[in-house]
């Protein structure tokens, strides 16, 4: 489930996983999938210490609100609108409650996903910046303290608000772990993924 996270730029945003049977993440009008994020993650880690980052991204970008569609409408299934409701019709929100847990196997319905996400959004490019000046990451629009940045990070690595199913993560996941922990480069200096808790 998205949570609220806090910009430079826009205040409180919501980002997170929006359905237990994908891996798509929503950055309040930003859509893409995990794996692209734990990749961009990578690149991060990969780059040179204490150089500016810069990265093209090709996100989904749904410009209406209607459009997003209502996530507690949809998880309630009384309210299907927009692209949301549209995911919640072909994948429902579990009848047991110790079934809602984040699947780590989300990946396998990206193309799923990504037919349905195509009639509600346009595909844009976006620049991702981690600026060592700054101490600030960006992704578009969206500016984030290093901080608040590393909580977008532990989200995604604890499998969000309600966690990975059974603690199991995806291939991905992993190796963004792994990069993070050999990195060398200044966003990542003093950081650890472990002991993350939700934070609203």
């Amino acid at each position: 489930m998205p949570l609220a996270f806090d910009s430079i730029s826009h205040g409180r945003i919501a980002f997170g996983f929006f359905n237990i049977d994908s891996d798509m993440l929503l950055l309040e009008h930003y859509f893409f999938f995990a794996d692209e994020f734990c990749g961009k993650v990578s690149e991060i880690a990969r780059s040179d210490a204490g150089e500016r980052f810069e990265a093209a991204w090709e996100v989904y970008h749904i410009a209406k609100r209607e459009d997003i569609g209502d996530l507690m409408g949809a998880i309630g299934g009384t309210r299907f609108t927009g692209f949301i409701g549209e995911t919640y019709r072909r994948y429902p929100f579990p009848q047991r409650e110790e079934d809602f847990k984040q699947k780590p196997q989300g990946f396998e319905t990206q193309a799923v996903f990504r037919d349905m996400i195509r009639k509600y959004a346009s595909q844009v490019e976006i620049q991702l910046v981690a600026a060592p000046r700054e101490l600030e990451v960006s992704i578009g629009e969206y500016r984030f303290s290093r901080d608040w940045f590393c909580e977008l990070i532990k989200y995604v690595w604890a499998g969000g608000f309600p966690r990975w199913k059974g603690e199991e993560r995806p291939g991905y996941v992993l190796k963004m772990k792994d990069e993070i922990e050999r990195s060398e480069h200044w966003l990542f200096v003093g950081f650890r993924l472990q002991g993350w808790a939700k934070r609203n």
